[in-house]
């Protein structure tokens, strides 16, 4: 493949590294900067999509799930957001391992070894549905040993063993996900999942409400919309949209398979740290005086949180892509310069959201509750839930960047610090031994937000990205990347040609 092939309009800074080299005045800058934005736009925009609606699968079938009883509904509701929850967080987080090492291999040109290491994930992940099996099968005594209704624990049991082929479908997704969002297939995604909610709308009406299949047709509706999306995804690859990057299957899949195993072990626990710091928030506050009023209001700052950090996955992930491609590609100032330009761009959005809960203040909880004392609660909090959202428009872009440069390690430490050993145990104290309720508890989870915001952008300033980009080509080689390519010109293959 040609090497102007490979420059996708996300990946490539117009007139590259000795453009930047040239930039001397601020209208130089501007000019670059609005390059690197349009770049950026254009692959955030469809990751946000569709990070919303593949989210909103379950968010869907949890709706037509009102149309059951309140027991099925909620028994719908804790397997979505406890069992298949933990799931999806922990291969969420696996899936970062992937997009570092795609990314740099598609930088460095090494595009035979994106299948390769789509494949290794792959093996990675169906021996963690394995072990994650059974928590799907013995969800019913789980939920009670955590104190759980038993009639919700016994149903949303139930419930779980049904939703079975959709862990299995999270194992499938993420491999291919990873691989090509590398490529900056970002669009196709976008449709696909738009497809797939479409299709899970219409059959989730068609069983649950039309033929009244109850609990049985919800989970066939959201498991068949989650291998939807799978079986397209792949089927666009194997279709040869994909060249060069997928050349049909490889025992160099069984290679330095513990390698990858350690590294995608340590992106799940890196974000599992960050997803349930904000569930820990909210056990916390189930702690303080007039517990219902607290935890309906953190869990309304929460929920408006979750929505906003939609929003900034897709700059985690464009920022990610683009820094393990730039390493790759042995443009290290490219990777400094779409650094700064994303966290400004970033941090104009979160001023944009601060903005307007300061303006919303008094009335931005009554969507979500008509009890006058809750949202009382949740409009003390407006300033410093103001100032948390402009701190988390930054932070995903922070967390991006340790993803795109391979860094997970050192991020699930400083998550332990201060998340774990400054921001709760400072939550608790301030809400509960200073009596401060949930404004206490918020200003300990800020705290901890806040120092780790300071520590990678500490890390990120006095990184030497020259470094940087020998260790991305050592990582490469390390897992394969010396690996020769098929005998075949793979390149020439054509779009519909099936491997």
């Amino acid at each position: 493949m040609a090497g102007d092939e490979l420059h996708d309009p996300l990946i490539t800074v117009e007139g590259s590294e000795a453009d930047i080299d040239q930039i001397t005045n601020c209208s130089q800058f501007v000019k670059e900067a609005l390059i690197v934005n349009k770049k950026l736009w254009c692959f955030a925009g469809p990751s946000i999509f569709t990070a919303i609606a593949q989210y909103s699968l379950g968010a869907v079938t949890q709706v037509f799930a009102g149309h059951l009883t309140t027991l099925e509904l909620d028994a719908v509701s804790t397997e979505n957001m406890v069992i298949a929850g933990l799931a999806f967080g922990i291969m969420l987080g696996m899936g970062s391992a992937l997009e570092t090492i795609c990314g740099q291999a598609f930088g460095a040109k090494q595009l035979h070894m994106l299948g390769v290491y789509m494949q290794r994930s792959w093996i990675i992940y169906i021996i963690m549905c394995i072990i994650l099996l059974p928590i799907y099968i013995w969800a019913s005594p789980i939920l009670r040993f955590f104190g759980q209704n038993q009639e919700i624990a016994k149903l949303a049991g139930r419930f779980a063993l049904y939703m079975i082929p959709q862990l299995f479908a999270y194992g499938a997704n993420f491999p291919i996900q990873k691989f090509l969002r590398a490529q900056s297939k970002v669009v196709t995604m976008a449709w696909i999942s738009a497809v797939a909610l479409v299709f899970h709308v219409f059959l989730s009406w068609l069983l649950i409400v039309r033929f009244q299949f109850g609990l049985v047709g919800a989970a066939v509706s959201l498991n068949l919309s989650w291998w939807i999306v799978v079986l397209a995804q792949f089927s666009y690859i194997i279709m040869g949209y994909c060249p060069g990057a997928w050349t049909g299957f490889s025992w160099s899949a069984f290679h330095d398979l513990g390698a990858f195993a350690q590294v995608s072990i340590t992106s799940a626990i890196m974000m599992c740290l960050e997803f349930w710091y904000y569930m820990l928030v909210v056990v916390l506050t189930g702690r303080l005086k007039n517990a219902q009023t607290a935890v309906a209001a953190i869990s309304i700052c929460t929920n408006l949180n979750g929505w906003e950090m939609m929003i900034f996955l897709g700059f985690n992930a464009a920022i990610s892509v683009r820094i393990s491609n730039e390493l790759g590609a042995g443009r290290p100032r490219a990777a400094k310069f779409s650094i700064l330009v994303v966290v400004i761009t970033a941090a104009l959005i979160g001023v944009v959201f601060l903005s307007l809960v300061l303006a919303l203040k008094d009335v931005y909880a009554l969507p979500f509750t008509n009890n006058p004392e809750v949202a009382h609660e949740v409009s003390k909090l407006a300033v410093i839930f103001a100032f948390t959202l402009l701190l988390n428009s930054v932070q995903p872009v922070l967390t991006g960047v340790a993803v795109g440069a391979g860094w997970q390690w050192l991020v699930a430490y400083i998550n332990i610090a201060c998340y774990y050993l400054v921001g709760l145990p400072l939550a608790f104290f301030l809400g509960s031994k200073l009596n401060m309720g949930v404004q206490g508890v918020w200003s300990g989870m800020f705290t901890g937000l806040l120092l780790q915001a300071l520590i990678l952008t500490g890390i990120t300033l006095s990184t030497n990205w020259n470094k940087e980009a020998q260790l991305a080509d050592s990582r490469i080689k390390k897992w394969g990347g010396s690996v020769e390519p098929p005998v075949e010109n793979s390149n020439t293959r054509k779009p519909g040609q099936v491997v």
